[in-house]
């Protein structure tokens, strides 16, 4: 694993299980990435607005707003249409991951219960993966 981030990327991690949330977050501002948290898809919409984060981990089941429906409205605008996603589920069977990702560019599935190391792992290969040095 690589060590601290030298460019601070900003990760929106939303899910309303409070506990998976801060322990992810923990996790993840440890490694030197700036975290924003929401505890359902309409607050995060609402900090996507404000704080145009670099990369999106949602719960796929939540109040409000579905981790599918928040994918769906960022696809509907030009502005959050190119956001990296990727979606936390505890019905890893039951979701197509193919499907998600040809129909609305969700970069993976991620069952829970998962490790907060991988999911970082995960979060760390997808942006570095986006990073173009200059």
């Amino acid at each position: 694993m690589k060590g601290k981030t030298t460019m601070t990327h900003r990760v929106l991690l939303c899910d309303d299980e409070i506990p998976i949330l801060r322990a992810a977050e923990f996790k993840i501002k440890k490694a030197g990435y700036d975290v924003r948290i929401a505890s359902d898809g309409e607050e995060a919409w609402q900090l996507i607005q404000q704080e145009k984060p670099d990369i999106l981990v949602t719960d796929c089941q939540m109040p409000r707003l579905d981790g599918l429906g928040l994918v769906r409205r960022l696809r509907e605008h030009d502005d959050t249409r190119d956001l990296p996603v990727f979606m936390l589920t505890a019905k890893g069977f039951e979701l197509d991951a193919e499907e998600l990702a040809s129909q609305w560019g969700v970069l993976g599935l991620i069952a829970k219960p998962f490790s907060p190391r991988k999911l970082l792992e995960t979060i760390q290969a997808a942006l570095d993966s986006q990073t173009v040095p200059t």
